[in-house]
């Protein structure tokens, strides 16, 4: 199974081309002092996608580091350390940030589809290798 570091590169490795995100004007019916949402509908996808995935792959880097603790591959003190509420933030923080790059509309889509199909970290891992697969 991959650690969260490789499920982390997969994600910056899919970010492709660079495209200039574009924002959608903000409705002028909105009182003051509301901020308007000038993510564009593919941004906003993009964003739910990794609000979900993101959790689910940290606590699949965690499952992972119990599964090499009781394979004997990995100390307790390594185990204590990955697991750490204050690591385990700090590596979600990274996720997100890198989660939430420009993507083109396949890769949205690749996001949503594993989130909402796969409902294990294996499969669900192997789901995100289809980030850079050619369509």
């Amino acid at each position: 199974m991959k650690t969260l570091a490789s499920v982390i590169l997969l994600l910056l490795a899919a970010c492709g081309s660079s495209q200039p995100e574009s924002t959608t004007p903000s409705n002028a019916a909105d009182p003051p002092g509301v901020v308007a949402d000038t993510r564009t509908e593919l941004q906003r996808r993009r964003d739910a996608a990794c609000d979900t995935l993101v959790p689910r792959l940290t606590q699949c880097a965690v499952d992972d580091a119990k599964a090499e603790l009781a394979a004997g591959r990995m100390t307790k003190a390594k185990f204590d350390e990955i697991t750490s509420t204050g690591v385990q933030a700090r590596n979600s923080e990274e996720a997100e940030k890198e989660c939430k790059v420009e993507l083109s509309s396949r890769q949205v889509r690749v996001l949503e589809v594993c989130q909402t199909e796969e409902s294990t970290c294996e499969p669900l891992i192997a789901c995100l290798g289809n980030l850079n697969a050619s369509p």
